[in-house]
């Protein structure tokens, strides 16, 4: 039997077959459970139990998981792993871009979910639990405080996704430092993401948004010419 965890996660799906397959071994697992069948009792559900990880459906009733994604991540910072039966690549860009961590299509591997769940914990509780006592890091007039899991530019806090912030506070760590697509997401991913390098461009687009002053010419979050992303400081 798996140990017990005080990890809990939100499951949001209609699909009652999926729901009680994810329940019964994502239990199995350990973590604890709470469901939600369609968008708007995901926000109440959500905003009751401070879930740890959010496992999410697009197609929901009342209101989609696109919807349901973009409304919780101005409420709360949580991982959320984005499921969908579509195989357009917009629909996976889009889930990426209204914040979700994370997404997987339908059919997808029951290993491979829980692999990609743990993962998802993992760097959450090594970001609040970091090595080498490195607690702040400062590049120029950025600040990304590793405990608080929060991050400041100029002393005004920045409002950043689980994902994006782990990116920020792992090129913080190696500034100067250039990493491809494929080092990013073995190091910030944190398990093989099939290749899918789109991911990283997302997540540095959204990064830059946030943090540089003309997000089309960065000069924070640069560009390294076949080769990948490092952050100058």
């Amino acid at each position: 039997m798996a140990e017990v965890t005080n990890d809990k996660i939100l499951i949001v799906e209609d699909d009652h077959n999926l729901l009680d397959t994810l329940k019964y071994n994502l239990r199995k697992e350990g973590y604890k459970v709470v469901i939600a069948v369609d968008g708007a009792e995901a926000l109440n559900v959500a905003r009751r139990e401070k879930p740890d990880l959010i496992i999410l459906d697009i197609m929901l009733p009342k209101m989609s998981g696109f919807e349901v994604c973009h409304i919780l991540r101005k409420d709360m910072i949580v991982p959320i792993l984005m499921l969908t039966a579509k195989t357009e690549e917009t629909d996976k860009i889009v889930g990426l871009e209204i914040g979700a961590d994370d997404y997987m299509t339908k059919p997808f591997s029951l290993r491979e979910l829980l692999a990609r769940v743990r993962a998802m914990l993992r760097r959450v509780e090594m970001a609040v639990q970091p090595a080498g006592g490195e607690k702040v890091l400062i590049v120029d007039d950025l600040e990304i405080d590793i405990a608080r899991h929060q991050s400041f530019l100029g002393g005004t806090a920045l409002e950043l996704s689980p994902k994006e912030f782990d990116l920020l506070a792992f090129l913080a760590k190696n500034k100067g430092f250039v990493f491809s697509r494929e080092q990013l997401l073995d190091k910030v991913w944190g398990y093989d993401y099939a290749g899918d390098t789109r991911t990283v461009d997302v997540h540095i687009r959204w990064l830059r948004q946030k943090i540089e002053s003309d997000p089309a010419k960065p000069e924070r979050l640069v560009t390294v010419r076949g080769t990948g992303y490092k952050l100058e400081g």
